[in-house]
């Protein structure tokens, strides 16, 4: 018997490398089970045929995802033109709430059960959307310790799966990145991440530069680099080195670092770098983020630590001489701001679990599809 077709749908770069890696094990399990879906390059090199691309839908902000909402309307009419053919079996659906929480109700409504891969983040923004997602998803695979209790508390059924970033290869030491990525292993670095999306960068880019010549104006041996993303630029980098596609390896290399708020604050405390958190985002949507959400801090190193482990900036407050006031302290081996902060990581480390997320996630997929 045919195992028959698996929807996958992920809505952003991030998304799409988790998808892939649930895909590819679940082929380990189910070997005859064919994909299709959203997604971008790694999704397709996974044997998924695209129905549309993620480049199509990648948006940051309540103003721009207006703008981007006609395309997000045609593209689930199209999936819910899909799901009425009748041989899709699973729906598995990554991260980006805002257009998957639609795909989970058409899903539903067309009796196809639904895998939810790394859940919306509604603990912060959007409790009452979570008895939705109970009428909608079958199960929910989160990669946060503390989400398992928030969902399952409220009618989810809820699996933690582990986080994704725990089954990376180990890397090469610190020194040895060092000399990889153009850098004097003798000199402490200072890593810069402000994000891997071009409205992101935009934003911090700037602050981030000027911050490290602050940086290096009290402290002339630090070296700087910054982890850069295609379609964007950095103009003025100047004397900071510009290292295209390489972020993990630049968080391993970095003795400290300037890194925007979301995943990459776990990145940093898997490779055990301090970090000053930042975020910048347009005004409106700033505004219209302070009446929604319900947390108290924007790094995710903070809400799994469940205390502030790193210092946040946010907004105004992101200039560049809070940031190089910030950050030097963590560029210096006998600091006590160091210290603690290491600490701090290597709880939130542990806390995100052994490697084998996707794994897990895919055998919840198998039993789906065995239903």
């Amino acid at each position: 018997m045919s195992a028959g077709t698996v929807f996958v749908s992920a809505g952003e770069p991030s998304g799409d490398q988790h998808a892939a890696a649930l895909i590819a094990a679940l082929r380990r399990v189910v070997p005859g089970v064919a994909v299709e879906g959203v997604g971008g390059p790694h999704l397709e090199a996974a044997g998924a045929r695209l129905l549309a691309r993620i480049e199509d839908l990648t948006v940051i902000g309540f103003v721009e995802v207006a703008r981007k909402l006609p395309a997000h309307w045609r593209l689930l009419r199209r999936i819910q033109r899909r799901l009425k053919d009748g041989d899709v079996r699973l729906v598995v659906l990554v991260d980006y709430p805002g257009f998957h929480l639609r795909v989970a109700a058409a899903a539903h409504r067309a009796g196809v059960p639904v895998l939810y891969y790394i859940a919306p983040q509604l603990w912060a923004w959007g409790e009452r959307r979570v008895r939705q997602m109970a009428r909608t998803v079958s199960h929910l695979a989160v990669i946060l310790p503390f989400e398992a209790s928030f969902f399952a508390d409220r009618g989810v059924a809820t699996t933690f799966v582990g986080h994704p970033l725990m089954d990376r290869p180990t890397l090469a030491t610190s020194a040895q990145l060092k000399r990889e990525l153009g850098l004097d292993p003798s000199r402490p670095v200072l890593g810069l991440f402000p994000g891997s999306r071009r409205q992101e960068v935009v934003r911090l880019w700037p602050a981030f530069r000027a911050a490290a010549e602050l940086v290096r104006r009290d402290r002339p041996e630090v070296q700087a680099v910054v982890a850069a993303t295609g379609g964007a630029t950095y103009p003025g980098a100047g004397e900071v080195r510009v290292v295209q596609g390489r972020p993990r390896e630049c968080f391993a290399a970095a003795d400290a670092a300037l890194c925007k708020s979301g995943t990459s604050t776990l990145e940093a405390a898997v490779a055990e770098t301090p970090l000053v958190v930042a975020y910048r985002m347009h005004p409106l949507s700033y505004l219209l983020a302070r009446r929604l959400v319900r947390v108290p801090w924007i790094g995710m190193v903070n809400l799994v630590a469940g205390r502030q482990v790193a210092p946040e900036l946010i907004q105004g407050a992101v200039t560049p001489a809070a940031l190089a006031r910030a950050v030097l302290p963590l560029l210096d081996p006998a600091s006590p701001e160091r210290g603690a902060q290491l600490e701090g990581l290597r709880e939130v480390r542990r806390r995100l679990g052994e490697p084998g997320a996707a794994a897990r996630a895919a055998e919840l997929a198998r039993a789906l599809l065995a239903a």
